[in-house]
């Protein structure tokens, strides 16, 4: 009997990029747009983030973390974001201060990592296809991705949408702590040794003004790099949504998008 075919990788859209950047709009507009599924890749490192805090596990202790990665049952769902470790859904305590604090430290353990990637890994070869937003999608967890897009903004632009996003919820935010904090993030996520935030090799800018002409229509504007690093400062959420599906329909199969 001859043996089984070895399953097809994944499809998969890497979206990488720091805080504000609108990486996270922009994956899941465009996994709705696509109707793929979209992985949340914060969400699962913030579950475990609000584990460690429930069981006094401190964000330096590296041993714990690993240990208590591995232990637990932690559930993702690609369909609506929703996450559960051990039966016990944590979806409206992810996005605390005090997780926005702690998470980049759990983040930045080798060994919660290499945890952390087996289940995206996992999530995207079940789902066959996904989009998948995060800090090191297209470098260490999907290297073989069909497209990576590293979403960047100047630091302002990226305080003000963070803030403006905030004080929706919460207008007396103040908005020099939220610039000390994303600069902290900043600083912790591109200095860490393992899977440090970078673009992915070999990733080529393209141009705000080549994008806007692809959101208008123009195929004039796009690229043929599949690796990208798109500055969306002057972007309206519009536009670089508009862009990159765009591209998508462009770089991947014609059966793939739906």
């Amino acid at each position: 009997m001859p043996p089984s075919p070895a399953p097809a990788a994944p499809l998969v859209v890497a979206l990488d990029g720091p805080a504000g950047s609108g990486k996270s709009t922009l994956a899941r507009d465009l996994a709705r747009e696509l109707r793929w599924p979209f992985l949340d890749t914060g969400a699962m490192y913030r579950a475990l983030t609000v584990v460690a805090l429930d069981r006094g596990v401190g964000a330096d202790d590296a041993a714990g973390l690993a240990r208590l990665a591995q232990r637990i049952d932690l559930r993702y769902d690609p369909a609506t974001g929703r996450v559960w470790v051990d039966g016990v859904e944590l979806t409206g305590r992810i996005r605390t201060p005090e997780v926005n604090a702690a998470v980049s430290r759990v983040a930045e353990i080798r060994a919660v990592r290499a945890v952390m990637r087996g289940h995206q890994q996992r999530c995207a070869a079940q789902a066959g296809r996904m989009v998948a937003e995060g800090r090191d999608m297209g470098t260490a967890v999907f290297p073989d991705a069909a497209l990576k897009v590293y979403v960047d903004a100047s630091p302002e632009e990226r305080v003000r949408r963070r803030v403006e996003e905030m004080r929706s919820k919460d207008p007396s935010v103040d908005a020099a702590a939220v610039a000390e904090s994303i600069e902290s993030r900043d600083e912790q996520d591109a200095g860490r040794e393992e899977d440090p935030l970078r673009p992915a090799p070999g990733s080529v800018p393209w141009p705000p003004a080549d994008a806007q002409r692809v959101a208008r229509g123009d195929p004039g504007g796009l690229p043929a790099a599949r690796a990208l690093i798109l500055d969306t400062t002057t972007l309206a959420p519009g536009e670089v949504l508009a862009a990159v599906l765009a591209l998508v329909r462009s770089a991947l199969p014609p059966a793939a998008p739906r």
